[in-house]
């Protein structure tokens, strides 16, 4: 108990360094290439932050349990749409920007996470629905990046920039060892007290896989990069609702209990909405909006609790 203790604390300091260095030179690498700090977020640092919950659910699904990545991946979705938000709005103090750009991206932001719950009512995801759910993650990373790509303000490229991008993966690699034994840590924490395993899994696994766009959008957020921080979340969210789920179709086609849907799935859904209803509200979140946000994952933690016990 107290060597999991340890090497919790020790996984955590190691997350937080790796993310001081990748929000640094992530910024600088965004300059280099006069792309927005927001689209870097949303496509270089989310793929890498999504590496710890992929990893967990692609060994779920080779060692025949899928259902516990789906799990996974669904409620680390709903921690980086809620808890996620509510700690950085309450750490920065302030109001956090949005971009008007970032409103006009999304719009269409929630039907991309519905579609994993759309196509898995039936409690089965087969191959050519995860290769449908591929196909439309990289459709729209394809869209932010053209979109921010056509728009970039003209310039000489800074040389530098491989510097920038090496210390980034640097940055990201140390990120990522921090949350794989964060994640082990609680995971042995968790079960000495003999919590369900499917609870273990949404709530445990999956707040710890967070970790890494947390601590990522919290250096942001100090340093007023309000749009890196957004993107960052957005990104890491709709990667693992599509991309992620479709890897594992195509790896294992797999059933899976039907409430991690209608449950789980509608609570990820919903809670993107209310996201994304606040930030048009006057296009800034505010901490009363992240106190709301708060709830609702409290709410989700009892009714998963309640159906689950």
């Amino acid at each position: 108990m107290l060597q999991n203790i340890f090497i919790f604390a020790c996984s955590l300091a190691l997350v937080i360094k790796g993310a001081t260095f990748a929000t640094k030179y992530a910024s600088r690498l965004a300059k280099s290439f006069h792309l927005s700090k927001y689209t870097v977020g949303f496509i270089v640092v989310a793929i890498i932050s999504i590496l710890p919950e992929t990893f967990i659910a692609i060994n779920s699904a080779l060692t025949g349990m899928p259902s516990f990545g789906l799990g996974v991946l669904f409620g680390s979705n709903i921690a980086d749409l809620t808890l996620v938000f509510t700690v950085i709005l309450l750490f920065a103090g302030r109001r956090i920007k949005i971009e008007s750009k970032v409103i006009d991206r999304n719009k269409v932001y929630s039907f991309f996470l519905l579609l994993p719950v759309i196509l898995g009512l039936d409690g089965y995801f087969s191959r050519l629905e995860g290769l449908a759910l591929i196909i439309v993650g990289a459709v729209f990373y394809y869209m932010v990046f053209r979109n921010d790509a056509s728009t970039a303000v003209a310039g000489n490229s800074d040389h530098s920039w491989y510097k920038s991008l090496i210390l980034l993966v640097v940055g990201m690699a140390v990120l990522l060892i921090g949350s794989y034994f964060t994640v082990i840590s609680a995971l042995a924490l968790a079960q000495a007290f003999n919590i369900n395993p499917i609870l273990i899994g949404m709530l445990v696994v999956g707040l710890g896989t967070t970790i890494p766009e947390l601590f990522f959008a919290l250096k942001a957020v100090r340093k007023k990069d309000d749009s890196l921080a957004v993107g960052d979340v957005l990104g890491t969210v709709l990667a693992d609702a599509t991309i992620v789920v479709g890897i594992l179709a195509l790896l294992n086609p797999f059933s899976f209990p039907q409430k991690i849907i209608y449950i789980t799935g509608v609570f990820m859904v919903l809670a993107s909405a209310i996201l994304l209803i606040f930030m048009r509200s006057g296009k800034v979140l505010s901490r009363k909006e992240g106190i709301g946000l708060l709830f609702f994952w409290l709410a989700f933690v009892f009714i998963e609790f309640w159906f689950n016990k």
